[in-house]
């Protein structure tokens, strides 16, 4: 009786884990000005519907992200990246074997509520075989970091380099940004190249 209620147990909270993983989380790589598309109001014959890939994210580009707070809105910008990225300093290195790739960010909080949280936190790069990294406390010689705490009233910016060490031989691909340290339902991805 105690097996059968303990595998009930286990499948419950293993169903429960997969929900709260999944549930309603999206990634998104579509720039913010294509979101909308044009149509030409000059002729009456209808338009001819060809199907097209949505325009992929990359360098440069916008895109507008929520959080898990109603109001809480982000438009998020891949500035520019360097890779290989150098310290600003001769005391912090990447390990051996590894490199540093910086990625600088602007973030516009464009919602209803002030936008607090940790950037660094919420953002990965990917390379070219699927691998992910996590972003690494350095600073390095294209800039200033992007400050570890971040607090935006509504129309307020803020722009900085967050780092990233991947080894030698990662050739990088894309880049997400996820609000609330990671923790918000929709993600945003760049590619690199």
């Amino acid at each position: 009786m105690y097996a059968r209620a303990r595998a009930a147990a286990l499948a419950m909270i293993a169903a429960l884990s997969l929900t709260a993983c999944s549930a309603g989380s999206t990634v998104t790589s579509t720039p913010k000005a294509s979101v909308s598309a044009s149509k030409d109001a000059t002729t009456d014959a209808p338009a001819e519907e060809t199907p097209t890939a949505p325009k992929a994210a990359k360098v440069g580009d916008t895109i507008a992200l929520k959080g898990t707070e109603d109001g809480s809105k982000l438009d998020v910008t891949v500035v520019k990246t360097v890779d290989p990225a150098k310290s600003a300093d001769e005391f912090t290195t990447p390990e051996d074997g590894n490199r540093w790739i910086g990625v600088q960010f602007r973030l516009v909080n464009t919602g209803t509520i002030a936008y607090s949280d940790s950037p660094g936190n919420g953002t990965k790069i990917a390379d070219s075989e699927g691998q992910q990294f996590t972003s690494v406390l350095a600073d390095i010689s294209a800039g200033p970091s992007m400050a570890s705490g971040v607090d935006l009233k509504p129309g307020s910016k803020a722009l900085g380099w967050v780092v990233f060490e991947v080894p030698k031989a990662s050739k990088g691909a894309t880049v997400q940004f996820t609000m609330d340290s990671g923790f918000a339902d929709q993600t945003g991805e760049w590619k690199l190249s």
